[in-house]
C-alpha cells in the first residue's frame, strides 16, 4: 500500500484518487481553494444557480465506469442523468434556425434538409460517417491508452477527406475550415461544424480535420444534463472519494514537490508543512514544472507542455431572469456571430469580435427560486492570458453587453427580463483552477496541427499528472479518462496498456 499525494481536487484528480483508493492505496488530496471540482463550478445567489463550467455532458460512460469500478452504487443512483432533446437549437447569421434531435442521424438529416434546403442533411450525414472513421482510428490511442512513446504517428491525419478538385489540382481537406468549405459547402453547415470546435476552445481555421470527432461524439453518444447542474457530478465524485477514505485538505497550496533518491517523495505546502508520500499525482504539467526544482519533467522526445495562456478561455454571463421558462424550450441554443472569418481572429490576432455564444436554459427547479423565474447562462470562447485585460470592469461589461445582444437574436426581449447578472471571465477561471491566464484546455486531437498533451507519466520517477492539461486533454469526459490512465499506470505499472 503506497502513500499517494494528489495536487488539486479537479475532476481528473478526483477520478484518479477514487480509483487509487479502491486499489488499496492511502490517498490524500491537497487543494489550494476551499472546494473541489476545479472548472466544474457553480455560482449561486438569491435562489438562482448557474453552472459556470461545462453545462452539458458527453460520453457519460466515462463516469459510469468510474462508479462501477469504485463502489456498489452506480452513477445513476447518486445523480440524475437526463438526455436533452433537442440536443441543441442553432440560430444562424441569416436568421435560419434549426433544432437538432439528440443522437439520431436520421432525425438530424431530416431537420437540416427542412431548415437549410434539400441536400444539406445528406452532406452533414455523410460528414458524420467520415467523422466516425476518424473516431474509430483515434479512440484508443487518444482516449483509452497511455500516450504512445512514438506519439509522432498520431500526427498522421485520420480523417478520410473527400478529394476536392480545383482547376488542375486535387486536394483533400486537412483542417476543419477546409471541410466546411469543400465538403459541407454551405456556410450554415460550416458554422455548425465550427461551433463544436469553439465549444472546446479549438480554432476551426487551424484545427486538423480529425477535430471532426468533436461533433461526432455528441451525435453518437448523445448530450446529457445532470439534474441540479454539472456541479452535482463533481459532488458525487467527491463523495465517492470520501467513501473510499480519500483525505481532502482544502486551503492547502502546494509550493513544491519533494524528491528523495531521485524520486518524487512528497509535497511542500505554502505554510511550510512537508507531506511525505511514495507517489505524487500532479496538476497541469506547465504549472507542475515550477514545483520541481532542477529537473526537467519531460525528455526531448516527449510532448512538451504548452504555455497554458496560449489557449483561449471563456466568458460566462449568468442571468437571473423574471418570468417563467417557456415550455418546450431547447436546453442549449447556439447563436452564431455575424463574421465567422473575423471570429477566427480570436485565435490569430487576439481580437474580440461579435461572438458566437451558447445559451443554456436548464429546465431545473433546483436552479431557480420558483416557477416564475429562470436561470440562464451565456458562454463565449475568448482569448485570454497575455495582452488581454479581463480584469478591467469596463472591458468585461462591454463584452457581456455584446453577448446579451447576440442572445436577443434568439430570444427577443431578453434584456427586459434581466433582474441582475454575474459575469465570469478568465480571471475567475484562473482563480478557481490555477490555469495561467484562465485558459481552458482543449482535447487531444490527431493530425498535423492537432493538439497533443504531455504523457501522464513524467521523467521524475513516482510523479504523474492527471487532468485536462495532460493526456488526453480537456473536456469533462477527457479529464475522467486521464484519471483512469494515471490509476492504471500506478496500479499496473509501466506495462499498462489502457482502459478496457
Amino acid at each position: 500500500m503506497a502513500r499517494i499525494a494528489v495536487i488539486g481536487a479537479g475532476a481528473g484528480a478526483m477520478a484518479a484518487a477514487a480509483r487509487l483508493a479502491v486499489a488499496g492505496h492511502r490517498v490524500a488530496v491537497y487543494e489550494r481553494t476551499e472546494t473541489y471540482g476545479g472548472a466544474v463550478h457553480r455560482f449561486e445567489r438569491d435562489g438562482f444557480g448557474f453552472d459556470t463550467g461545462p453545462g452539458l455532458l458527453t460520453l457519460p460512460a466515462v463516469w459510469r465506469d468510474l462508479f462501477i469500478k469504485t463502489g456498489k452504487k452506480p452513477l445513476e443512483s447518486v445523480v440524475e442523468l437526463v438526455q436533452v432533446d433537442p440536443s441543441s437549437r442553432h440560430v444562424f447569421t441569416d436568421g435560419t434556425e434549426v433544432s437538432l434531435p439528440n443522437a439520431s442521424r436520421a432525425g438530424v438529416v431530416a431537420a437540416l434538409d427542412e431548415a437549410l434546403g434539400a441536400g444539406a442533411g445528406a452532406r452533414w450525414g455523410d460528414f458524420l460517417v467520415r467523422a466516425r472513421e476518424a473516431w474509430d482510428r483515434t479512440r484508443r490511442p487518444l482516449l483509452e491508452e497511455p500516450l504512445w512513446p512514438n506519439w509522432q504517428v498520431l500526427e498522421r491525419e485520420p480523417y478520410p477527406a473527400v478529394p476536392h478538385k480545383r482547376l488542375l489540382r486535387t486536394r483533400r481537406a486537412v483542417t476543419l475550415a477546409e471541410i466546411g468549405a469543400w465538403e459541407l459547402r454551405d456556410p450554415r453547415l460550416a458554422d455548425l461544424l465550427y461551433g463544436h470546435a469553439l465549444t472546446y476552445g479549438v480554432d476551426p481555421g487551424t484545427a486538423p480535420a480529425a477535430a471532426a470527432v468533436l461533433p461526432y461524439m455528441e451525435h453518437a453518444f448523445g448530450t446529457w444534463y445532470v439534474r441540479g447542474g454539472l456541479r452535482e457530478l463533481a459532488r458525487a465524485v467527491y463523495e465517492r472519494c470520501v467513501e473510499r477514505k480519500v483525505e481532502f485538505h482544502f486551503g492547502a497550496e502546494v509550493t513544491g514537490v519533494l524528491e528523495k533518491d531521485g524520486r518524487a517523495a512528497g509535497l511542500e505546502l505554502s505554510d511550510g508543512t512537508l507531506v511525505e508520500a511514495d507517489l505524487v499525482v500532479g496538476t497541469g504539467p506547465w504549472r507542475l514544472r515550477g514545483l520541481v526544482t532542477g529537473r526537467e519533467l519531460y525528455g526531448p522526445a516527449d510532448v512538451p507542455p504548452d504555455a497554458e495562456d496560449l489557449h483561449p478561455g471563456r466568458v460566462v454571463v449568468c442571468l437571473a431572469l423574471r418570468g417563467a421558462r417557456e415550455p418546450d424550450t431547447a436546453h442549449r441554443t447556439v447563436v452564431y456571430g455575424p463574421d465567422p472569418e473575423g471570429e477566427l481572429d480570436l485565435f490569430r490576432h487576439g481580437g474580440t469580435p461579435e461572438p458566437t455564444i451558447r445559451i443554456d436554459r436548464p429546465d431545473d427547479p433546483a436552479l431557480r427560486p420558483d416557477a416564475e423565474h429562470e436561470s440562464m447562462v451565456l458562454t463565449a470562447t475568448v482569448p485570454c492570458g497575455r495582452g488581454h485585460d479581463w480584469g478591467t470592469q469596463a472591458v468585461v461589461d462591454a463584452f457581456a453587453d455584446k453577448m446579451v445582444t447576440a442572445a436577443e437574436r434568439a430570444l427577443p426581449g431578453l434584456g427586459e427580463r434581466v433582474l441582475w447578472r454575474e459575469v465570469r471571465t478568465p480571471v475567475h477561471t484562473e482563480r478557481e483552477t490555477g490555469a495561467e491566464g484562465g485558459a481552458v484546455p482543449p482535447p487531444s486531437l490527431a493530425g498535423g496541427e492537432g493538439t497533443l498533451h504531455p504523457s501522464n507519466s513524467t521523467a521524475v520517477p513516482g510523479l504523474f499528472t492527471a487532468g485536462g492539461w495532460s493526456h488526453p486533454g480537456g473536456g469533462l469526459a477527457h479529464a475522467g479518462m486521464s484519471g483512469a490512465l494515471v490509476a492504471g499506470l500506478i496500479v499496473e505499472g509501466p506495462d499498462f496498456r489502457g482502459s478496457q
